[in-house]
């Protein structure tokens, strides 16, 4: 359950429609029909190897070529019409490492969250001549080798590559069997959990290929009823590991393309997930990422491509939890690393060398380094993104490796999106605030604006029209939690004298964080049309969320929802004592952790809320996939009450006010299983409420006009009942 999942995808923002802009009110039509207020962006701009040009995607038809200081088109890097019929769009497309050549994807279907089977082709730049990757069937993961001409794939979960000056397809693996064996690529829970797809990497002169094997076999299955308007619905069945349940068993594999020759990783050490694989620069070793399945033991091999020997090189652990992510970055002279952790209770980035001695501290404070950019070696400086200003906003910062001279990078308050161009010479920043839509801007490395790539100029008019207040940040005192961050949407024309209803709005899962400076055109836009409606709308981030450091979100651990919950209630009774509120009318709502949250407000604390709306909600995390729920509730053995005991099911005889339950049942993260179980224990405790169910819908709940309908479906209950 990545906290990605609570916001919808960009699936279908393409299909934007021409609005009037000027309305001062907001509709649901033009949050789900119009998207009136979706924003433009740049999403396609790619820099070029030289870092003074970008390329875009041209309506699928070429890939234009642009400079970066003047934003002058410098010509066409190919179009469609050179190869003579054998490409009819450009869905996708990436260059080798030389930009001798660039790998054309026309068609893709999405498989879970990330990865896609798609249809390849390569462009030679030089001859023009135009090569299908493959016969065998759609590819996934497809990948330019670094050096060398050649191009790795998966098809069928077995690993191929492609001599592209030979057009022979070669197979380096051929036991890969749905369901059971996996080469090069990931099973359903590493993709959702670890966010890895790509389950393969090239060396860096292009001659091995290291690479994943899932054996699957011992997973359990998870059956899923399609329906789709056949006469006969059809059952799909894929591995999915619960609590307690047997993972794939991994092992990584090097290829030696000259030889054709597999050697085996020798990870010395039981390990239960291996969550990333990265070369060295110079290719002399793998680093291979182990860890145990508590997830907090986390140890960084070496191992040797010729002979499959490691040596440990790194090995961090925590009392509860260790985050994956990827900010490892080894240096150019083979003999230090990059390294983010919260060791000190902040993440903050470290130096240290390839025995995993600690060389210096780069970064320091009560803040978090949110993300590491890169590191810019021929100026010694290493970039990053952080929350030192405020929790609420983002910020590009630079530092001297030996952590000193930092120097704040951007200016524009609020949250900052930030994408360096090759060699770290410029980047382009998108800006927004609650208010105001991405701003984007191309700056050079020191931060100064050289241009406006896009302002959403009209978008920004037609927001200043509306007849809506700025979301206000306040902080909540609670007897249990200590002081909650919050913002506060008041209707337009509040009058401090009237008393009127509050909708809480929630996510609430470990690190996610909702109070935080951002445009939103879809759910914020939501929120405010209901407070034209007359509501008061209120986000707390609870215990357990992200940017206030590892004590405040680790606290949760062992018994998800019981402190984020006791938070929740704990703010609905301080907002019921303020003089403008009507304490009797206070609902909340949430989508998969935030639908879990509002099923146990509605629940537990019946006393204090009156309308609760559930969407895809997990009802108890025995019923979750095992990456996710173990790292932040143990087992089965080490937790055996823990499960149970904040489970909204395990309360339903509590529910006294409203509840809609809403679920899809192609939801393939946060299984209909969930809410078919909440259902049982309210029908067996006689407790009334309402249900949509959405056929074949997954966890996001799209496609059509399903969106529409859904928060027609809400807005309608809101009104009706709150």
């Amino acid at each position: 359950m990545t906290y990605t999942m609570r916001r919808f995808s960009t699936i279908l923002l393409f299909l934007v429609t021409a609005c009037v802009y000027g309305q001062t009110t907001i509709s649901v039509e033009d949050l789900w029909a119009t998207y009136r207020f979706y924003p433009n962006g740049i999403d396609d701009l790619r820099s070029m190897q030289d870092g003074e040009h970008y390329t875009l995607n041209e309506n699928g038809e070429s890939i234009g070529q642009y400079s970066y200081v003047d934003g002058k088109k410098v010509g066409d890097i190919m179009q469609i019409k050179e190869t003579n019929g054998a490409i009819t769009q450009i869905a996708d497309y990436h260059f080798n490492a030389d930009e001798t050549a660039v790998m054309i994807t026309t068609a893709s279907e999405p498989r879970y969250r990330w990865a896609t089977y798609d249809d390849n082709y390569v462009f030679d730049l030089k001859t023009k001549k135009t090569t299908k990757l493959s016969d065998k069937g759609l590819q996934m993961y497809a990948d330019f080798a670094p050096k060398g001409n050649r191009v790795a794939y998966v098809v069928d979960n077995n690993l191929y590559y492609k001599d592209l000056n030979t057009n022979a397809e070669f197979s380096i693996t051929t036991d890969g069997k749905w369901n059971e064996i996996i080469n090069g690529g990931t099973d359903w829970v590493y993709e959702e959990e670890f966010t890895l797809v790509r389950a393969f990497a090239w060396s860096p002169d292009g001659s091995k290929i290291a690479y994943y094997k899932f054996n699957e076999s011992q997973v359990p299955q998870f059956d899923m009823m399609t329906y789709k308007g056949e006469l006969y619905p059809v059952n799909y069945s894929f591995k999915y590991p619960k609590v307690g349940e047997p993972n794939s068993k991994v092992d990584i594999y090097i290829y030696d393309l000259p030889t054709g020759k597999t050697t085996k990783a020798e990870i010395t050490k039981p390990y239960e997930y291996i969550p990333r694989i990265k070369w060295t620069n110079d290719g002399s070793a793998l680093c291979i990422f182990t860890m145990n399945r508590l997830q907090n033991d986390l140890e960084l091999f070496l191992a040797d491509p010729a002979t499959g020997k490691t040596r440990s090189m790194f090995h961090e652990t925590a009392t509860y939890y260790l985050e994956i992510n990827d900010d490892l970055t080894f240096l150019q002279d083979n003999k230090s690393f990059i390294w983010k952790s919260e060791r000190d209770g902040w993440y903050h980035v470290y130096r240290y060398d390839m025995q995993g001695n600690l060389i210096n501290q780069i970064t320091s404070g009560n803040y978090e380094v949110t993300e590491v950019l890169g590191v810019d070696e021929k100026n010694g400086l290493l970039y990053y993104m952080s929350t030192e200003e405020s929790p609420f906003e983002r910020h590009l910062y630079s530092v001297q490796l030996d952590g000193k001279k930092k120097k704040k990078i951007t200016t524009r308050p609020g949250n900052n999106h930030v994408d360096f161009s090759e060699g770290y010479t410029y980047f382009i920043n998108s800006n927004s605030t609650f208010m105001q839509p991405d701003y984007i801007t191309l700056c050079n490395n020191s931060g100064k604006e050289i241009r406006v790539l896009e302002d959403n100029k009209a978008l920004q008019n037609d927001v200043n029209q509306l007849h809506i207040k700025a979301p206000e940040f306040i902080t909540i005192p609670t007897e249990t939690g200590g002081d909650l961050f919050a913002y506060m949407i008041k209707p337009y024309d509040f009058d401090p004298s009237k008393k009127y209803p509050v909708f809480m709005t929630v996510y609430g899962g470990p690190g996610s964080q909702e109070v935080i400076q951002g445009f939103d055109g879809f759910n914020m836009m939501w929120h405010q049309m209901l407070a034209q409606k007359g509501y008061i709308i209120v986000c707390v981030d609870n215990r357990g969320t992200g940017a206030r450091g590892r004590d405040f979100r680790q606290v949760t651990y062992g018994q998800l929802g019981k402190y984020e919950v006791d938070d929740q209630i704990a703010s609905a009774k301080w907002l019921a004592k303020q003089s403008y509120v009507d304490g009797s009318r206070i609902g909340i709502w949430g989508w998969s952790y935030g639908g879990y949250m509002s099923g146990l407000c509605i629940t537990r604390g019946s006393d204090v809320f009156k309308t609760a709306i559930s969407v895809a909600p997990v009802t108890n995390w025995k019923y979750y996939d095992n990456i996710y729920t173990e790292r932040y509730m143990g087992t089965l053995e080490t937790n055996p009450t823990g499960f149970d005991a904040n489970a909204p099911m395990a309360y339903a005889n509590m529910l006294k006010g409203n509840l809609l339950l809403v679920h899809g049942t192609g939801d393939d993260n946060v299984h209909f299983q969930n809410s078919v179980e909440f259902i049982n224990a309210l029908v067996k405790n006689n407790k009334q409420f309402d249900l949509k169910v959405y056929p074949d819908r997954n966890h996001g709940i799209y496609g059509g006009k399903t969106r529409l309908h859904l928060y027609t479906l809400m807005t309608n209950y809101i009104v009706d009942n709150l």
